[in-house]
Formats: C-alpha cells, structure tokens, sequence
C-alpha cells in the first residue's frame, strides 16, 4: 500500500477532506479509501474526513490495496526503464509495440510487460496506471503511474495540457516553413471508428513545429504538441499536404517504413508529490538519421 504525507501548513482550522482536496485527492479517491482498507491520519490518529485540522497538523492518507487484474495477461518480454520512483515508472515504447492491449494485440503491449515487472519486483500495487498512450507506429516515453493518486495528479496536468512533449518527424514533402503552428481543428472522420481528421466540428488543436533539416524528398522537423488530440500530428501534417513518413493510414502509399516516422524524444512534467520538475529524453531512432542521410542534434 502506498502512504502519503503532509503539514497543514494553513493558519486556520479546515475539515480533513478539504485539506486532501486541495492536495489532489479526488472524491472518488476518499470513498475508495473509506470503503476499500484505506486510512485517513490526523497526527498517527484515525479520523474521519470531515474532522477538524489545526494548524501545524501531520496529515497520512495510506491508500488501499490496488490488486492484479485477473484478465490481464502477463507478459516477460522486456521494458526499456528511462526513469522510476515512488510514483512513476516511464518506459521508452518501440514503435513494433502496442501501449495498451486490444482485440489485435492482446498480449506483450507494454501493459502487459508492467505487470510482469511488478510481478518480478514483488509489488503489492499491480494495477496498471497508464497514464499517457502513443500510437503503435509511434515511439519514445510512456507513463505508467504507481498509484492512483499519482495518477489523478498527472491525468489532471495533461487535460490541462500543462505536461510539455517534443517530437520528431520525418514528413514526405518539403515543408516551407522554418517555424510554425497547425491550427485546425482535428475530429473523428465519418463512417471511420480509427481515423481522424480536419472537420469544422472537431475539437481545438494546435502543432507547433520547427524545420531542422529538408531533402529533394524528406523534411524533418521537430514539433510540440499543445493540446493532445487522436493522431493530431498525422493528421495536421497529412492535411498539409505533408503526411509522415511510412504512416499506413494517412500516407497509405509510402511503404519506406512499416509504420509513421514520429517519436517522442523529450517529456517534461511537474511531479505534484514531490514538487519538482522531471524531464525524460528518449534517444532517436537511428532510422531518422538514415532516412535523412545526415546527423541531427534533437535539444
């Protein structure tokens, strides 16, 4: 079980459940630990949410036990770990593995081998906290949180699109600009459950980008994300007349890859718990410098 703690630090007396609130704790997150075997501290003492703190308080919320899912297949095939802690464990995806299983992959995603790696390290915790998927074809950084309340932290940054990612890309085309930024809003296509597209009644989006290299056939260039749509990148560029690289669904012509030619290299994020920043890079795929035929420096 996971077990966090705090100082009220606030000058005045406040109910217990509004302390946790303000901490990140979600109603959903209490209840769970009401009725599910978690406890609730108030200086080593149980209490009950809506007791009184005063100033100066120890407050440990000790969350409940978060067991395996039984459906869940494991997988022992191996993780690429690019950071771990307490909280967080980040993975780099290759672009041949799927996030999350499916009715095509049900077996060896990288949820699959996060619970094989809590099974080996003797976690208690094995429920799988995803906290950011890529496409298959799509490689660099995923987040898998270690507990739920890791979780809701994180998932709120990223709605609030506050958790900053870099990527490159190898697009088919010459690309004009040396700085720019897509905006258009991106949907789902019609008669289409995977495919996106432009539509006036699609969401907001917006892809900044940055041409670091062109040839006679290729651009590369390197993009950040500010909001976080369905295959926003694919489908920003192929709108553009400047689809990625090897992507099946948006350049169904170009067979140079067996998947997009986009990777995730840097991920930055505020760790709300122990209230620093953590930036993760995942280093390129040597295929980006073979397609472009000249080595880049991604910073």
């Amino acid at each position: 079980m996971s077990k966090f703690q705090w100082i009220n630090k606030q000058p005045t007396e406040l109910k217990l459940r509004t302390f946790l609130l303000q901490q990140g704790v979600t109603r959903s997150l209490l209840k769970r630990v009401k009725f599910h075997g978690g406890q609730l501290l108030v200086n080593q003492k149980p209490q009950l949410p809506n007791f009184l703190l005063q100033p100066g308080d120890d407050v440990t919320l000790i969350m409940p036990p978060e067991p395996q899912n039984p459906h869940l297949q494991v997988s022992n095939r191996p993780i690429a770990i690019l950071y771990e802690d307490d909280n967080y464990l980040i993975l780099n995806k290759p672009a041949t593995v799927a996030t999350v299983p499916s009715s095509l992959y049900p077996n060896h995603t990288l949820v699959n081998r996060v619970l094989g790696y809590y099974i080996r390290q003797g976690r208690s915790n094995r429920v799988i906290h995803v906290v950011n998927r890529l496409d298959k074809g799509t490689s660099g950084p995923v987040i898998f949180a270690k507990n739920s309340l890791a979780h809701s932290l994180l998932d709120r940054q990223l709605k609030r699109h506050e958790v900053q990612k870099d990527y490159v890309a190898v697009l088919a085309g010459q690309v004009v600009n040396e700085h720019a930024s897509i905006v258009l809003p991106v949907g789902r296509k019609p008669d289409s459950f995977l495919e996106r597209t432009v539509t006036r009644t699609g969401k907001y989006a917006e892809t900044e980008f940055w041409c670091l290299h062109r040839t006679q056939r290729h651009s590369l260039v390197r993009i950040r994300l500010h909001t976080g749509r369905t295959h926003q990148i694919r489908v920003h560029f192929a709108a553009l007349g400047l689809p990625l690289v090897g992507d099946w669904l948006y350049n169904p012509t170009n067979h140079e890859l067996p998947h997009q030619a986009l990777h995730c290299y840097r991920l930055a994020f505020f760790d709300a718990l122990t209230k620093r920043m953590i930036t993760i890079t995942a280093p390129v795929p040597a295929y980006f410098n073979e397609l472009m035929q000249q080595k880049n420096d991604f910073r």
